[in-house]
């Protein structure tokens, strides 16, 4: 960081560009499969697989895990042989480039660990200068520059000096992205790259990988666990479920409510695509307490019951609160009200008679106006029966 004019604060951003960045016109696709059938010991995994990836473009595949995400990867990079099909990278076979050449093609990061020997964090980054250098492999003043440089990106300039092989897998994994970085390739090839990041840094590589795609161009194709994160970085998911890729497109496009369940047979538990929230299952049982909230409030309120398993009712909500959706996976009851009508005496009749059998009622809080004027009636009831937790508030209740 540094002061720039008049003493603001202006954030060090180090220069990650690529020789021939930023070119225009028609191209070809970036990577190319054509009926792709991966596999091993000559059994397929997959049903073949079409795909073509722009220049530019992040493609993230997500699916359980063994469902054959690594091995589409491992296989578009040249590591496993192909059972059949073509891997095209700039419309030119992939067995058709040279090691030199697809080294400046594509670079990966794959999940399995690296063991170096006696190998600096600085040295290990640069050794994607080497596909640019001559045949010692010799580093020039420019090369050490971009290492510099691509450490400088990732955060990993702190520690440059220090052994490869007594940082934390986390840093490890910077330091390879690092490497990836300054191989200035066309295209990065990542497996589970969030893998070992807590959440300052999955934020940070993910931006990162953005930043690549659309400012320098470079195609990104990896694999991700944290639906959440792929929703929010990838052009395009294709879900893989361990016999074929059966949606390819647009996140808010390929991804709903029963497909995520399906391509996770998700059982115990649910995921809320909407907030990007895993819930546990709800708890079991007759429910004896009653939660008054909107707007938010309740949700730390019902996943602390959820966590001590003790069953709820929620309400009264609107369908477009936002309460509303985790209330729904968690509660053993919502009483609910039109949206953008006053709370009626049939919703407020409705959570009287619940809160009647409760033994608890807890005011999350809420913001009092017009349309909801009638849980205030809720609260006073509770009040007069002696129900009402004197711990009222967010997350407050003994």
């Amino acid at each position: 960081m540094r002061k720039g004019n008049g003493g603001k604060v202006e954030e060090r951003r180090p220069s990650i560009s690529r020789t021939g960045a930023g070119k225009t016109g028609k191209e070809q696709p970036a990577i190319e499969l054509r009926e792709l059938s991966v596999g091993y010991r000559g059994r397929a995994l997959l049903e073949p697989v079409n795909l073509k990836i722009e220049p530019g473009e992040i493609v993230t595949l997500i699916g359980p895990n063994g469902s054959g995400k690594s091995t589409v990867l491992r296989s578009v990079i040249g590591q496993l042989r192909l059972l059949s099909g073509r891997v095209l990278v700039a419309g030119r076979e992939l067995g058709e480039l040279s090691l030199r050449e697809r080294s400046k093609k594509q670079a990966s990061l794959l999940t399995e660990q690296r063991k170096t020997e006696l190998m600096s964090c600085f040295q290990v980054a640069a050794a994607g200068r080497y596909p640019h250098t001559g045949r010692l492999g010799l580093l020039t003043e420019q090369d050490r520059r971009k290492v510099k440089a691509a450490l400088l990106a990732v955060h990993a300039d702190s520690f440059a000096d220090r052994d490869f092989n007594h940082i934390s897998d986390g840093q490890r994994q910077r330091v390879l992205l690092a490497r990836a970085i300054c191989q200035e390739p066309e295209i990065i090839v990542l497996d589970e790259p969030t893998s070992f990041l807590d959440i300052h840094y999955k934020l940070e590589l993910l931006s990162i990988l953005r930043r690549l795609a659309k400012e320098e161009g470079i195609t990104i194709l990896m694999s991700l666990h944290e639906i959440d994160l792929a929703m929010k970085i990838s052009d395009r998911i294709l879900c893989v479920d361990g016999k074929k890729v059966w949606a390819a497109g647009a996140p808010e496009t390929v991804l709903d409510q029963e497909g995520i369940q399906r391509l996770y047979r998700l059982e115990a538990g649910y995921f809320d695509l909407l907030l990007g929230s895993m819930e546990l299952p709800a708890p079991k049982g007759e429910a004896k307490t009653f939660v008054i909230s909107s707007g938010g409030s309740g949700i730390p309120v019902y996943r602390r019951l959820q966590r001590e398993n003790r069953p709820f009712i929620a309400g009264i909500l609107y369908p477009n609160d936002l309460d509303y959706r985790v209330a729904k996976l968690l509660a053993a009851e919502v009483i609910e009200e039109q949206p953008f009508f006053r709370i009626g005496t049939a919703a407020l009749h409705q959570a009287m008679q619940r809160m009647e059998c409760c033994e608890t009622v807890i005011d999350a809080g809420f913001a009092r106006g017009p349309m909801n004027r009638r849980l205030e009636e809720l609260l006073l009831a509770a009040k007069r029966q002696g129900k009402l937790h004197p711990g009222a508030g967010v997350g407050g209740f003994e």
